[in-house]
């Protein structure tokens, strides 16, 4: 898929962050902007991670009607609170893991059983995990008329037509240690039998930007649109000394540190004149905010699994929108005359 800009095809990537339901609300303003400029049915390429996987595995499984998959997102995050169920339901049944829960809580909302070859009408569209096993980035990869994968660049790829999508979004959003991995033993990604059997968390361990795919060769995009809802980093004035407590900062750090690299490898890419030309924002920013005060309310909504009040999907839907628009204009005017 392309746009023309000038007679000129020209290829665009769309990059969803981590950061839970609060995330999928602020990408849902994003993929609303982009619909309102005409862009968003001609997108190339999306890469997601965690709650980036739940609003573009929604459009995705949704492609024929974009409209009604954004509405389809919309509601699920004003109504739908999973976290709590998912652990509380994971704790007392002996025969499914909270993952698992978490999967067929996704299943049963958004999916309706749909696998990754139900994506293959839709764009190129990556749902990223963390392999515990190597330390790479593990990939489920569908659409853009090409065959349907999974795996990594060390130990391989597999056909994965038949994957349920539930399961690869929950892959993704397997934010520790509030859930376990997803275990793929070789039965399903036969490569894995090298390292025994893969288990694969939270996308954002790895890189909560989601940005890889969008540099890889073969992927050749002109333009990379990097929506960042990540949480920011708090400095805090009373730092912790509990173990559980001490890890959710540690990982938290290190997103914010693999954050802070990504956002200088689009910044070196524009100053060396090489594509993709990047445009990125970030939910703390005030620079091209709708209304003052946008940036700090959406940046205090919670990184969690619940349901978003109708305050905080109203500024996270404005702000992000008011972000891209103001990025484009700035930017790339270009993508004004995209046709």
């Amino acid at each position: 898929m392309t746009i023309k800009i000038d007679g000129v095809d020209k290829r665009i990537g769309l990059a969803l962050s981590g950061g839970g339901f609060r995330a999928a609300g602020f990408h849902l303003g994003v993929m609303r902007e982009l619909q309102r400029r005409g862009i968003l049915p001609k997108l190339d390429l999306i890469s997601c991670v965690s709650g980036g996987s739940i609003a573009g595995a929604t459009l995705a499984a949704h492609w024929a009607n974009p409209a009604a998959a954004l509405d389809t997102l919309e509601n699920y995050l004003r109504t739908k609170s999973i976290a709590v169920a998912s652990f509380i339901g994971g704790v007392l049944d002996p025969f499914e893991s909270r993952l698992e829960k978490l999967a067929d809580s996704y299943d049963r909302d958004l999916f309706a059983g749909k696998t990754l070859a139900a994506l293959s009408n839709g764009p190129r569209i990556y749902l990223l995990s963390t392999n515990l096993a190597t330390g790479n980035m593990f990939f489920f990869v569908a659409g853009g008329g090409k065959p349907e994968e999974m795996g990594e660049h060390e130990l391989g790829t597999v056909k994965a037509p038949n994957f349920p999508i539930c399961r690869a979004v929950a892959a993704s959003s397997a934010f520790p240690p509030v859930f376990p991995p997803l275990r793929l033993d070789p039965d399903v990604f036969a490569p894995g039998a090298a390292v025994e059997y893969v288990t694969l968390t939270d996308g954002g361990v790895y890189d909560n930007l989601g940005a890889n795919p969008l540099f890889r060769d073969r992927n050749a995009l002109d333009f990379a649109l990097v929506s960042d809802a990540g949480k920011p980093f708090d400095i805090e004035d009373r730092p912790t000394e509990w173990g559980t407590i001490v890890l959710k900062e540690a990982i938290g750090i290190t997103m914010e540190q693999i954050r802070g690299l990504q956002f200088k490898r689009l910044e070196l890419t524009i100053l060396a004149k090489q594509k993709p030309k990047g445009l990125w924002f970030s939910i703390d920013s005030q620079e091209g905010e709708a209304q003052p005060g946008d940036a700090a309310f959406a940046s205090a909504v919670g990184t969690n699994l619940k349901k978003l009040s109708d305050a905080e999907m109203t500024v996270l839907t404005r702000h992000s929108a008011a972000l891209l628009a103001h990025r484009i204009e700035t930017y790339a005017p270009e993508l004004k005359r995209a046709k």
